[in-house]
């Protein structure tokens, strides 16, 4: 599935089984609180703190995915391309840090 194909998705998801896009303001609450659970799995899979009996069914794959659905609605609402979007991003990392990182010590 293209970017392209996952927001035509998801937009045909909407119209069938969501009714309609929440608002923007809402559907940033939303993308916080999923960024949040995708922290909690990270946290207990990988960093120190232990999973409670309630984080069993919690799964990084799935919370990925959360995201990835909510910032998809969020760019189909205000009509951003993100296939174009992640292009003029990418050039623009590119342009920014082109050596910046293949120098720094840290990252050897």
């Amino acid at each position: 599935m293209t970017i392209k194909d996952a927001q035509q998705t998801v937009d045909e998801w909407i119209k069938t089984n969501g009714v309609r896009y929440f608002n923007e303001l809402t559907n940033m609450a939303i993308l916080t609180e999923e960024v949040g659970e995708v922290a909690r799995v990270i946290a207990r899979k990988y960093g120190e703190q232990s999973p409670k009996a309630s984080d069993q069914d919690l799964n990084l794959d799935d919370e990925l995915a959360d995201v990835l659905f909510v910032v998809i609605c969020l760019a189909n609402q205000t009509g951003i391309d993100l296939t174009e979007a992640l292009k003029r991003n990418l050039q623009k990392k590119t342009d920014r840090d082109k050596l910046r990182h293949q120098t720094n010590e840290k990252l050897k």
